[in-house]
């Protein structure tokens, strides 16, 4: 490039007018800022918080959701089945990663000191807690349910209409797929799988009174819960009310008819999590094979955590500790629901009155305006599309429309997780079936979704898709789809870059960026990528994107170096951050300078937060605020001040696909996009990022013991999502909308640099 980057009195290279990178061909500069020095904190000292306690406080505020007498009772049923799904994956890959460490006698300590131990000790501790805390809310919620006619049956509750129905139901639906199997040395005790659920049942034989246990594992294949039809509730004309009972309360129920000759003596629930992190070995050569062998034993992998009844039967109690290993595994008993997770089959229950309004995403005005032809909306102007507020429909015709067109020589994309109805993929096959050349970068790597991505990678490749699989070490998270399109000056590139997923399903309940552009230097960038992902043809002279794990990290660092430099100078110095966690000590080290040499720094952080904001001498301009709402906040947006007040149209402004944690940064092909044109720079810096600011009535503020604080509301309170939902689009707007407007937002005096 011809012109030579602007320079801060330290030298440090800022952005250059066309938002370009610098053209120096030296590698970014890694040196280490000015150390925040050690302050007195408390409690203990630690410059961070410990990341597994801060995942455990995270889901601590989903769980509080669960409270939340704003929200509809159903929706509160929701957030508590979440907290229960949240709490069985941390135990599944993180607790299991700690338990593998303890074994294999590994001492390494994290980022605040802790050893592997010692974590476990106080994850434990906190566990038991939270397990205590979801069972009250459940009781309170279950008795909530009862009030607005949704019952959730037990011995008192049901009536002779509901029970002669189930007993039918029993009969004919779950007595001929469940199997008891006698416990003895002629039947060995069973595998019982991952998140797996079986009844022991302690019975004596009516003839000769020997006892005998018997298991029954209770097949995946049937519901959690079984809904008692309308008709046959015993409610006044047969309407108006609802009634579950879970499967395994059902066997319970009537084990009678199960075990005919025994009296039941004694009978337990009990539900098994295991080990479900999946590890490859970096000379695999066959990574398929490989992912397909780890799948199944994902499924047999060691017990981590065992949940059992409080009044479990104590002599198949005996036979059950023995025989599952639970040497190191947590062991929870509990007089309530066994499964919170399950819960979420009930929070269905067709009942709007008992939940949010329903909101139906809006598709961009400038696209309608184009007559639905994106290629020539895009082609017009950059666009940025803010999901779930606007419909993912767009992306998805992003890449139908490539499909039919006769125009598109090529489509490259990036698929991380896809759904199990992905129309995406599909549109992908048709494009290929055109006779378009389709590469599709499948990660096998996506944790829960390997083997959904299996199969995709089978279907594209029967459809003529070269399937390329990416790094062996390293996961391809980067979003990142590229049209080809032949036209009358040449050949032009059209890119989508995304914060979140091609998943249909996860799009409607997380917020996202979408943005378009046929920027032909985003579009080479793009390329190159794509090339070292596929090709491992590691980029030269990118323009505009910084990829990890090559630069991407240095150009954070660099990033945050302009503003120290920009307030040891005088002038306005500010970074704004949204993501999801931030874990990374490097990264987290450099905040901390920053803070020091006087840079105002607010941080959006959904999930883990190991920065301490608020101490004095390390941290004292940092502020840290979670967002947890009716949509889960996902998109990663940075912004820095450059120089000039935030919000300034001359702040630089990314999106990305990666968090600040070490893995994003060091271990993952990831993208960072500066986001040069004008209209959509002020519509993520403006709106969506000053939005999230601004929210009160879904945040909480991160104190400097690590706990959390709902943030207080003075004068009008502000809901960002409520903000989105009701205003005209934001994000992709046309003159259509223009004379209507959007409310403004404006930043309160006194923070923002």
């Amino acid at each position: 490039m011809s012109s030579q980057p602007i320079t801060t009195t330290n030298d440090t290279p800022v952005k250059q007018s066309d938002g370009s990178k610098p053209s120096h061909t030296a590698a970014p500069s890694t040196a280490s800022p000015p150390s925040a020095p050690h302050a007195t904190i408390a409690p203990g000292g630690e410059r961070y918080f410990n990341r597994e306690l801060s995942w455990l406080a995270f889901n601590e505020r989903v769980l509080a959701e669960a409270c939340n007498e704003r929200y509809p009772l159903l929706e509160r049923l929701r957030f508590l089945s979440i907290s229960g799904s949240n709490l069985d994956e941390f135990m599944m890959i993180r607790v299991a990663g700690l338990v593998g460490q303890v074994q294999r006698g590994i001492d390494r300590p994290a980022i605040d000191g802790r050893t592997p131990s010692q974590q476990l000790s106080a994850i434990r501790e906190k566990l038991a807690e939270l397990s205590a805390l979801q069972q009250d809310i459940w009781s309170d919620v279950h008795i909530a349910l009862a009030h607005a006619d949704i019952h959730i049956a037990d011995e008192q509750r049901v009536n002779p209409a509901a029970h002669s129905w189930l007993e039918a139901f029993f009969l004919e639906e779950i007595l001929p797929v469940i199997t008891p199997q006698a416990l003895d040395p002629a039947h060995p005790f069973p595998f019982v799988h991952n998140e797996g659920m079986g009844l022991l049942f302690t019975l004596t034989r009516d003839a000769d009174q020997e006892q005998i246990i018997e298991m029954i594992l209770i097949p995946t294949a049937l519901p959690r819960f079984v809904r008692v039809p309308d008709n046959h509730t015993g409610s006044a004309e047969g309407v108006g009310e609802a009634m579950y009972i879970s499967i395994a309360s059902l066997i319970q129920r009537y084990a009678h008819r199960l075990f005919p000759g025994f009296t039941i003596e004694g009978d337990g629930l009990f539900r098994v999590l295991r080990d479900s992190d999946i590890e490859i070995e970096e000379e695999a050569e066959d990574l398929v094979r490989t992912f397909r062998s780890a799948i199944q034993r994902r499924r047999r992998g060691q017990v981590i955590q065992l949940e059992l009844e409080e009044d479990f039967d104590p002599i198949a109690e005996a036979v059950l500790l023995k025989q599952i290993g639970v040497h190191e595994a947590a062991v929870i008993k509990t007089d309530g629901m066994i499964g919170i997770d399950g819960l979420s089959e009930i929070a269905s229950e067709d009942r709007p009155d008992l939940k949010f309004d329903a909101y139906s995403p809006r598709y961009p005005e400038r696209v309608r305006e184009h007559d639905g032809d994106l290629f020539s909306a895009i082609r017009e102007k950059d666009i940025v599309i803010h999901h779930p507020y606007e419909s993912f429909e767009v992306v998805v015709d992003f890449i139908r429309q490539a499909a039919v067109d006769p125009d598109v020589v090529a489509i490259k994309q990036t698929l991380y997780r896809a759904g199990s109805q992905s129309a995406v993929i599909n549109a992908l096959i048709e494009a290929a079936e055109a006779g378009i050349s389709v590469t599709a970068v499948v990660e096998l790597k996506a944790r829960f979704d390997e083997e959904q991505n299996l199969k995709w990678a089978t279907k594209l490749e029967r459809a003529g898709v070269q399937v390329i699989y990416g790094f062996t070490d390293w996961k391809t998270h980067a979003k990142v789809a590229m049209v080809v399109r032949r036209e009358d000056d040449g050949f032009r590139t059209y890119c989508h870059f995304g914060t979140g997923n091609y998943h249909p399903v996860t799009a409607k309940i997380y917020t996202d960026m979408s943005f378009f552009t046929a920027d032909p230097r985003l579009g080479r960038d793009a390329a190159k990528m794509m090339n070292f992902v596929t090709g491992y043809v590691e980029p030269h002279g990118l323009e505009l994107i910084a990829i990890a794990p090559l630069d991407l990290r240095e150009e954070v660092y660099r990033r945050i170096d302009v503003e120290i430099a920009n307030a040891q100078s005088g002038k306005p110095a500010a970074i704004w951050m949204k993501c999801n966690q931030i874990t990374d000590g490097g990264i987290i080290d450099r905040l901390y300078a920053a803070s020091n040499a006087g840079v105002t720094v607010e941080l959006v952080v959904r999930g883990i937060c190991c920065l301490r904001p608020g101490v004095a001498g390390l941290s004292e301009n940092i502020r840290v605020k979670s967002i947890i709402g009716r949509f889960l906040e996902h998109s990663r947006i940075y912004a820095f001040a450059n120089g000039h007040a935030m919000p300034s149209p001359d702040a630089a402004v990314f999106i990305s696909s990666a968090d600040l944690m070490g893995r994003n940064l060091d271990r993952r092909v990831e993208s960072l996009i500066p986001i040069i044109n004008r209209t959509v720079h002020d519509q993520i810096l403006q709106q969506v990022l000053l939005a999230n600011m601004l929210d009160t009535q879904q945040s909480w503020w991160l104190q400097p013991d690590g706990t959390y604080s709902r943030v207080e509301e003075e004068g009008k309170s502000f809901n960002c999502h409520r903000y989105f939902m009701t205003n005209p689009s934001l994000s992709g707007r046309g003159g259509a909308l223009e004379a209507g407007g959007v409310p403004k937002l404006s930043l309160r005096k006194g923070r923002g640099g």
